[in-house]
């Protein structure tokens, strides 16, 4: 599996590809919002079936775009729609702003930092997998 990670803090971008490789998975890693964006365009114009990642791990606040524009983009690309979207902060949302990220925006869930144990992000983030992967599998 490919893994997506989009963090602008160094040290936690290292932390998180770091404790998914030991998970077993493969890593692309951006350090901030406009990189993924620029990644995107690439995704979208490709004409040879571009491997796309198995689920996206991004910060909500990374400079250049925010997480949950860069969410909003994918979930209007047809490769991207059912890859599982997992949004990262360390600030305070309302109610509001994460019902609004998860219905407009296509985010599957929102997971404060500091991150929970790494165990249990693990089991979190693989059951959503499945989840989704259930539901694309039910849909089709």
């Amino acid at each position: 599996m490919i893994w997506l990670v989009a963090e602008d803090e160094a040290d936690i971008r290292m932390l998180v590809a770091t404790m998914i490789q030991v998970w077993g998975h493969d890593t692309v890693v951006f350090e901030n919002g406009q990189k993924v964006w620029e990644w995107l365009d690439t995704v979208d114009s490709s004409t040879d079936g571009m491997k796309v990642p198995d689920l996206i791990l991004m910060d909500i606040r990374m400079p250049g775009k925010k997480g949950n524009e860069l969410a909003r983009r994918m979930r209007t690309m047809a490769q991207m729609k059912e890859i599982p979207i997992v949004l990262m902060t360390a600030f305070a949302l309302s109610q509001a702003e994460r019902q609004e990220m998860m219905t407009a925006g296509g985010v599957d869930q929102i997971i404060s930092k500091p991150l929970p144990d790494f165990e249990q992000l693990r089991q979190t983030l693989h059951d959503l997998i499945d989840k989704k992967r259930a539901e694309a599998n039910g849909s089709s």
